[in-house]
């Protein structure tokens, strides 16, 4: 069973069209909307003029350059009333950490602006920060790996006392390094501060097969949808660049439980460890959709369909079911496209593919 959109018409926008060796969500959540029949106009909001996406033919009807988030809500509230002078916008899914808390808090000024979404709430967001995990998880009975936060450099000296290397270090927001000496350690401390800022997570790296799992929670302590994978193809920073849907029922129930105790709403993103004894940690949560999110659409859940449904108030029936054995395997390729569009987006910011669809 999967998700028909073909009767669905508005405007969806979707954030985050970056491609590479870290790619970002926002090109497999247009491709899931397609697979699903929507031919509505599709909007991409974009933080940088050379995010691969915005070259791809068919994908984004028009896009427009947004201000980092960090800008603060006032420079993103005159941008958002600019592009919706150009064009109008049912529903935002946005698909980067960073800028979700902005959406969540702006909740109220979307909504008076006739924007929709399905995202987690604020309390729930904060809950599955990295810095909470450890505590929160602990206390509801669910394993998490030994983590330890770091405000200053020197503290490595005491922490390779309690976790043994190799361990990883991570930024508050992204990316993660396995270290294996102190010089690493401090190497990858200064090179997270400086991006992300403090604290520095310093994990204890746990033994097993590397799961991820992808869902779409009501809200309400139960889950829509969701597309468990193995990771078969990991690169050098530790991202699946190729996966295999699978049936485990340990970790089936294990995010059942996760959920109903965060009772989340929307998308979301485990990603876990099972060792060899069963025992499943969880690393990590991400509170959108992954960038191997397409894969869901091919195992039967098409879970960004699904979420687009939810924001527009539709019906939306739980699916528990997938085809195991449904794979994806990430490739790169050569987009061309003209020097033209690049300095159209530059300049103005905007660049209309199919005006008047």
């Amino acid at each position: 069973m999967n998700v028909d959109l073909t009767n669905v018409n508005c405007t969806v926008a979707v954030t985050g069209l970056k491609t590479g060796d870290n790619p970002q969500p926002g090109t497999p959540v247009i491709r899931c909307l397609r697979d699903a029949g929507f031919k509505g106009k599709i909007v991409a909001l974009v933080y940088d003029a050379l995010e691969a996406g915005i070259y791809v033919e068919d994908l984004a009807d028009e896009i427009y350059l947004m201000p980092f988030p960090s800008g603060g809500s006032e420079v993103f509230l005159r941008r958002l009333d600019y592009i919706l002078s150009k064009v109008k916008i049912d529903v935002i899914i946005p698909t980067l950490d960073s800028e979700i808390i902005n959406y969540i808090r702006l909740e109220d000024k979307l909504t008076d602006r006739g924007i929709k979404f399905f995202l987690p709430t604020e309390e729930q967001f904060l809950a599955r920060d990295k810095t909470k995990l450890n505590r929160l998880f602990e206390e509801l009975g669910i394993s998490v790996p030994k983590s330890i936060f770091c405000s200053d450099a020197q503290e490595l000296y005491n922490i390779v006392s309690i976790i043994t290397f190799p361990f990883f270090i991570k930024g508050r927001l992204y990316e993660a390094y396995e270290v294996y000496t102190l010089d690493d350690a401090f190497a990858v401390f200064a090179k997270l501060k400086a991006k992300w800022g403090l604290p520095i997570i310093v994990q204890e790296k746990v033994i097993g097969d590397e799961f991820n799992v992808a869902l779409l929670g009501d809200g309400e302590g139960g889950m829509l949808g969701m597309i468990p994978q193995r990771k078969i193809i990991i690169t050098d920073k530790g991202k699946g660049f190729g996966g295999v849907v699978v049936e485990n029922p340990e970790l089936t129930e294990f995010a059942k439980k996760v959920i109903s105790n965060l009772k989340w709403r929307g998308p979301a993103e485990l990603e876990v460890i099972q060792n060899s004894a069963g025992q499943i940690f969880v690393i990590e949560i991400n509170p959108r959709f992954p960038a191997w999110i397409r894969l869901s659409a091919g195992a039967g859940q098409n879970l960004p369909a699904m979420s687009l449904m939810k924001a527009l108030d539709m019906p939306v029936e739980p699916i528990d079911t997938y085809a195991t054995g449904t794979i994806f395997i990430r490739h790169s390729e050569d987009i061309i496209s003209h020097i033209s569009k690049f300095g159209t987006i530059s300049s103005l910011g905007e660049l209309h593919n199919k005006e008047g669809k």
